[in-house]
C-alpha cells in the first residue's frame, strides 16, 4: 500500500514523548499527544475548586510536560509556530482519537506490564493497517505483542529515538519476527528522508546497538581510569572533541543522560547478556554506586560528576573528586601529546598521532582502543550482521565523528589486532579470517561509493543507500583542483563541489582563491557548482586573525584589497554563467552566511545556525552581506509593504547579530528565501540534494543574471528613523557607545548614504559604501579590542 504520514499519536508525554511530538510537528505532521489523567489535585487546582473531572485537571500532566519541553534549551522545535500542530489529551477521554492517525508511537514508562496495558487500549481504537511502534530503550520488542491481533503484530516494531530527538540523529528500527517487511522498509525510508535520521536496522538484543557499544565504552573508560589513576577532568579532556567525540565527553555525557539511566543500562546488559565476554566491565564500580546512592544523578538533580555553583565571580562548575567524593574547582589537565595534536585540523591525522603517543594520554588511548576493537568484533553478528550498522549507530547516537570499525581501519587493522593481544584480549575469529584472506581493511571507497567487508560472503559489498548520499571523502580520486586549504571535487553528472578544511572552516585568502578557481573551472568544464563541505561547521566566517593583524598594523591598503577580494568572490558566485548552490549546515556565520546570500539557491541542512554576526565584533558585514540585506529590503518594497518596514526588519536582523536556530528560522529572518531556497532534513543527504538542485537549475535553462542597478534605497527619510531607534537603544542602556557607532554605520550603508530622497542605486554603489564603513571601523580601538578577545577567548568583549 502507498503509505502517508499526516497525523501521529504519541502516547506518553515525558521527556522523550513530548520531544518526539515536537520533532514530528517540526516537519509538518499533525500530532496528538496523550498521557494519563492525574489521580489527585494539586494545591493550585484545590484553590480554584476544580475537580478531577475538570478538563484542565485531566490534561494537566500532558500540558505541563509539553510546556516544559517547549521552554527547554536547546529548543526541541525548529520554529515556535509549529507547536500549534500539537493537540493534547488524556488516555481516559481521548484514546478514541487515535482512530484517525497514521502512526501510533508508545513512549510510556519502561515497564512491560504498563506498555502491554496501553497496547490493550490501543487495540480497541486503532484502525487496521496503522503503524504502531514502541520507543523502548531496553525491553525486548517481541515481548510486547503477546496477546495482540495479527494486524497489530504485523504493523508493530520498535523505534528507538535518542534524546534529544531533534539533535541526535539515530533512529534504531527493531522488528519482531511478525513485523511485515514492508513496514520495516517504510520506517527505514521515512526516518531517513522525513525525520532526518540515520536509520539503523537492529536485532532485538539487550540495549540494541548504540547503547550496547556506547555504555560499554563508558564503563571501559571508568575501568581504565581507575587502573591509570586518572581524574574526571583528565578523562573528559581525553575523550572529547580532540578525538572526534562530543564536548560532553564521558562524565558530562553521563550527567546529561542521567547517571541512573547509565547504571540501569549497564545492569541490564550484565543481567541479560550472560555470554558477553566483557560482562565484568558492566559491574558498577563503587564510585558510581556511591553517586547513585547520594542521588547525584546529573542535570536532573542539579549535580552529578559536575556541579554548578554561584560564586563571587559568577557561575562556576565544580568537579567531583572520586577519592574524597567532594567537589572542587575544575582542573586543566596537561598532556604533551594532546597539546601537540590540538593544532592539527585533520581528525584522522590527529587520532593517529594520539594513538601512537608514548605519554599517559597515549597509554590511555591504546588501552581504550584495544578494548573497543575487541568488543565490537565480538558483537558481530550478535547485535548486527554488518559492521557499518555499528559505525552508523555510534556516530548518530553518541555523536562520534568516526565509528569503531572506521577508527580501527584508521589505526591499521593488523597493527591494532597486535595491540589487542598485547593487552591480553582477543578479537573475533572473523577478523583473523579476513586478514588471512589478505583483506586489510573493513572499508574501501571506489568511484564515489563506499564498500564494507561482509562477513557472510567474506567479500566487499556496497553500503546500502549510498546512491542517496554523496560523501566527499569517497571522491578522493576525483579532485579536479586543490590548494592547501581547498578541494574542487568532481561529484558526477557534470557537477563539481567546492570543499575546504580550515580551523572552524573560516574563510581566508586560500579559500577565496579556491572559490574563484572553482567558479572558473565550473564555467569552463562543468554544468554547475555546489559550495559545501563535511566539516563540523560550514563556516564560522572570515578569518578574524587576519583582519586583526592587518588592522592592528594599520595595513589599510592590504585590508582594502582583502575586503574587495571577498566582495568580488561573493559576487562571482552570484554572477557566474553556471548555477551555484550553497549547502550550509551547523554554524554558518558572517562570511559563510554571505556565501549563501549570493547563491543562485541555498540547500540548507535543518540544523543550520546562520546569520550575519559581524556587529558583535564591532564591524558590519563586509563581504556583500550589508548590500544584500539592503537589496532584499528593496525587493520587498516592490511587493507592496510599507517602505520603511522591510528595511527596519533587515536592519534589526543585522544590527542585533541575530542567528537562526534552524534552517527553517532562516526563512523568517530573510537570510533564506521562501519558495526558492530549500531545507534538507537529513544532513547526510545535503550535498546530494544540492547537486540535484544544480542539475534542476541547469536543466531549466540557466542564464547568467545581470548585476542589479535598480536597488531602491531610502536615504535620509529612513536613515533618521533608524538612527533614532539606535539612539533609543543607547539611551535605554541596551547597547554601548561603540555598539551605537557601529549600528549607525550599518544604517548609513543600508539607507544608501545621506541621500536627500529615495533613489535607485547599483550593487557596486552599496558595496563601496559597505567597504568604506568596514575599513573605518577597523581603525577603531574598541573594534580591535573585540577582535583580539575573539582570537584569545572565542567571545567578543563587551566594550
Amino acid at each position: 500500500m502507498q503509505r502517508h504520514i499526516n497525523k501521529v499519536a504519541v502516547l506518553g508525554s515525558g521527556v522523550m514523548g513530548s520531544r518526539i511530538a515536537c520533532h514530528f510537528a517540526g516537519i509538518g505532521v499533525q500530532v496528538l499527544l496523550l498521557d494519563i489523567a492525574p489521580k489527585e489535585l494539586n494545591d493550585t487546582e484545590k484553590k480554584k475548586n476544580l475537580s478531577l473531572e475538570s478538563p484542565a485537571v485531566k490534561n494537566r500532566i500532558v500540558n505541563d510536560a509539553l510546556q516544559a519541553a517547549i521552554k527547554s534549551n536547546p529548543s526541541p522545535v525548529y520554529t515556535k509556530d509549529v507547536i500549534k500542530r500539537i493537540k493534547t489529551g488524556n488516555f481516559t477521554d481521548d484514546m478514541k482519537r487515535i482512530a484517525d492517525v497514521d502512526w501510533i508511537i508508545e513512549v510510556v514508562v519502561e515497564n512491560l506490564n504498563i506498555k502491554k496495558s496501553v497496547f490493550e487500549q490501543v487495540e480497541k481504537f486503532r484502525k487496521p493497517g496503522t503503524l504502531i511502534t514502541s520507543n523502548t530503550s531496553g525491553i525486548p520488542i517481541h515481548l510486547m505483542t503477546d496477546g495482540r491481533s495479527e494486524d497489530f503484530q504485523k504493523h508493530f516494531c520498535g523505534t528507538h529515538f535518542f534524546n534529544p530527538p531533534r539533535y541526535l540523529r539515530l533512529l534504531e528500527i527493531i522488528p519482531t519476527p511478525h513485523t511485515d517487511p514492508a513496514v520495516i522498509d517504510f520506517l527505514m525510508h521515512y526516518g531517513d528522508l522525513y525525520l532526518g535520521k540515520t536509520t539503523v536496522l537492529c536485532k532485538d538484543t539487550p540495549a540494541f546497538i548504540a547503547n550496547r557499544v556506547g555504555v560499554y565504552s563508558i564503563m571501559a573508560i571508568f575501568h581504565i581510569m581507575q587502573e591509570m589513576g586518572l581524574g574526571i577532568d583528565e578523562v573528559d579532556a581525553l575523550t572529547g572533541p580532540v578525538i572526534g567525540r562530543p564536548k560532553s565527553a564521558t562524565f558530562r555525557t553521563a550527567d546529561v543522560v542521567g547517571i541512573d539511566t547509565l547504571v540501569k543500562v549497564a545492569k541490564g546488559v550484565k543481567e541479560n547478556c550472560p555470554n558477553d565476554e566483557e560482562a565484568a566491565i558492566f559491574d558498577i564500580p563503587p564510585f558510581l554506586q556511591k553517586v547513585v546512592d547520594n542521588n547525584w544523578l546529573g542535570d536532573k538533580t542539579g549535580q552529578g560528576f559536575y556541579k554548578k555553583t554561584k560564586g563571587e565571580g559568577g557561575k562556576e562548575i565544580l568537579t567531583l573528586n572520586l577519592q574524597t567524593m567532594e567537589y572542587g574547582p575544575k582542573q586543566k589537565p596537561k598532556f604533551a601529546s594532546i597539546d601537540a595534536a590540538k593544532p592539527v585540523e585533520d581528525l584522522k591525522q590527529r587520532l593517529r598521532m594520539l594513538a601512537a603517543a608514548t605519554d599517559k594520554a597515549g597509554q590511555f588511548y591504546q588501552q581504550f582502543h584495544a578494548r573497543l576493537f575487541a568488543y565490537v568484533s565480538h558483537r558481530i553478528p550478535e547485535i548486527a550482521d554488518d559492521i557499518y550498522k555499528v559505525d552508523d549507530a555510534m556516530k548518530a547516537g553518541f555523536g562520534w565523528e568516526i565509528g569503531p570499525f572506521e577508527s580501527w581501519d584508521l589505526l591499521g587493522v593488523e597493527a591494532s589486532v597486535k595491540l589487542v593481544e598485547e593487552k591480553g584480549l582477543t578479537v573475533a575469529q572473523w577478523v583473523k579470517d579476513m586478514l588471512g584472506k589478505g583483506i586489510k581493511s573493513f572499508y574501501k571507497a571506489e568511484n564515489g561509493k563506499k564498500f564494507y567487508y561482509d562477513i557472510a560472503t567474506q567479500a566487499y559489498k556496497t553500503v546500502p543507500g549510498e546512491g542517496e548520499f554523496i560523501i566527499l571523502e569517497n571522491f578522493s580520486n576525483n579532485i579536479v583542483w586543490k590548494n592547501s586549504a581547498c578541494n574542487l571535487i568532481d561529484i558526477g553528472d557534470g557537477v563539481v563541489c567546492f570543499d575546504w578544511k580550515t580551523k572552524m572552516n573560516t574563510i581566508g585568502g586560500e579559500v577565496l582563491e579556491g572559490l574563484n578557481k572553482a567558479v572558473d573551472r565550473a564555467e569552463k568544464d562543468f554544468r554547475g557548482l555546489v559550495v559545501g563541505n563535511e566539516g563540523t561547521n560550514f563556516s564560522a566566517g572570515a578569518n578574524v586573525g587576519m583582519i586583526f593583524m592587518l588592522a592592528a598594523e594599520q595595513e589599510y591598503d592590504e585590508l582594502d584589497m582583502a575586503v574587495r577580494l571577498f566582495q568580488r568572490s561573493t559576487m562571482r558566485l552570484r554572477y557566474s554563467s553556471i548555477p551555484v548552490v550553497v549547502a550550509p549546515h551547523a554554524l554558518t556565520l558572517g562570511g559563510g552566511c554571505e556565501m549563501a546570500l549570493h547563491a543562485d539557491k541555498v540547500q540548507a541542512a535543518a540544523e543550520t545556525y546562520i546569520g550575519l554576526v559581524e556587529l558583535g565584533v564591532g564591524l558590519i558585514p563586509g563581504g556583500g552581506g550589508t548590500k544584500e540585506m539592503a537589496l532584499r529590503a528593496s525587493l520587498e518594497f516592490k511587493e507592496g509593504r510599507i517602505e520603511e518596514e522591510p528595511l527596519k526588519d533587515y536592519f534589526m536582523t543585522v544590527a542585533t547579530a541575530k542567528v537562526a536556530t534552524s534552517g527553517f528560522e532562516g526563512f523568517d529572518m530573510g537570510v533564506l528565501r521562501k519558495g526558492h531556497d530549500e531545507v534538507t532534513m537529513n544532513a547526510s543527504r545535503l550535498i546530494a540534494d544540492a547537486k540535484r538542485s544544480v542539475i534542476a537549475l541547469a536543466d531549466e535553462g540557466y542564464t547568467q543574471p545581470v548585476e542589479r542597478t535598480d536597488i531602491k534605497v531610502m536615504g535620509r527619510s529612513a536613515l533618521g528613523a533608524l538612527l533614532a531607534g539606535v539612539y533609543a537603544m543607547r539611551f535605554g542602556n541596551y547597547i554601548s557607545d561603540h555598539d551605537q557607532k557601529v549600528a549607525n554605520k550599518l544604517a548609513y550603508v543600508m539607507c544608501g548614504g545621506d541621500l536627500t530622497e529615495p533613489s535607485f542605486v547599483s550593487e557596486q554603489y552599496l558595496l563601496d559604501l559597505e567597504r568604506e564603513a568596514f575599513l573605518s571601523l577597523c581603525g577603531e580601538r574598541k573594534t580591535l579590542e573585540r577582535l583580539q578577545s575573539v582570537i584569545k577567548t572565542g567571545k567578543p568583549v563587551r566594550n
